[in-house]
């Protein structure tokens, strides 16, 4: 009989308030039924990284669900208008080239991209990591692993990323080969050259 997946809780809830589920070896969980199981557990934000962990990330609170709505919102705009490529929320589920399976804040794909996915591909989680991603600190959430997830997303391919952290008013730019970039209380914030996109950040701080 199979045994229960063992969890690695966090010592301190808010030092990290993620859980990290080790699966048993037998347990493989490749992209279609990684797939499968988030469908069966809709009531679950669930991530799964470049080893096999699966990461269960609580609900967002209000502050932090009201601001990730106003970034997605400005995003979703900007993007029907430009044309030249398609928004995504933060339900959306991408595998990046390193196995793994992230679900950034926002995010956005050059059209040229998603027209070469086949159909079924894009019923599922789409198999290419987002040219522009953005994450959204939470109160709860550890600023280290943001980054790591960052600097992840740089590595397999994104053009640029914004790390957004309103408990201090910060903007971490991550663009491939160069320093991260620190912005203290930007009202606004482009994402030229890769694509057009500005946004306003006075209604989300």
């Amino acid at each position: 009989m199979a045994t229960v997946a063992p969890l690695e809780i966090p010592i301190s809830h808010f030092d990290n308030p993620l859980l990290t589920v080790n699966l048993p070896p037998a347990w493989v969980l490749n992209d279609d039924t990684f797939f499968t199981f988030c469908q069966l557990n809709p009531d679950l934000r669930l991530e799964r990284t470049a080893t096999g962990e699966l990461i269960i990330m609580p609900p967002t609170g209000g502050n932090t669900s009201h601001r990730n709505a106003e970034i997605t919102t400005q995003l979703h705009i900007w993007s029907k208008q430009d044309g030249s490529g398609k928004a995504f929320d933060s339900s959306g589920g991408f595998v990046l080239p390193n196995g793994a399976v992230r679900s950034p804040d926002a995010s956005w794909v050059d059209k040229n991209r998603l027209a070469v996915l086949t159909p079924e591909q894009r019923k599922q989680f789409l198999p290419l990591c987002p040219d522009f991603v953005i994450e959204l600190r939470s109160e709860t959430d550890r600023l280290s692993y943001l980054k790591h997830k960052m600097e992840e997303y740089r590595d397999n391919g994104a053009q640029l990323g914004w790390l957004i952290d309103p408990i201090n008013r910060r903007i971490y730019v991550y663009r491939p080969h160069e320093a991260v970039q620190e912005l203290d209380n930007p009202e606004t914030l482009s994402a030229a050259p890769v694509i057009s996109f500005v946004l306003d950040l006075r209604d989300v701080w």
